[in-house]
């Protein structure tokens, strides 16, 4: 899958996924709304961001979550 807004540098961020190349990790945004924030709450916060900067940071997560096994422990 490829991903026009979630962009990786290393000179930005340390290299963690962010949103269009700005110091705005894609991990804030996830962490935000599992935290209840809404996606309009959030926009309204941080203006600079787009509501498909959010759709897509849930896209890349859902991918991530696709790939990925873990193991929990009961």
């Amino acid at each position: 899958m490829k991903f026009q807004r979630i962009t990786v540098d290393p000179k930005i961020f340390g290299g963690k996924p962010c949103i269009r190349g700005m110091r705005f990790p894609v991990s804030r945004v996830l962490g935000l709304l599992a935290s209840g924030e809404t996606k309009e709450s959030i926009l309204r916060t941080y203006p600079y961001l787009e509501s498909g900067d959010i759709d897509e940071a849930l896209c890349y997560a859902a991918s991530l979550a696709d790939e990925e096994v873990m193991e929990f422990i009961p």
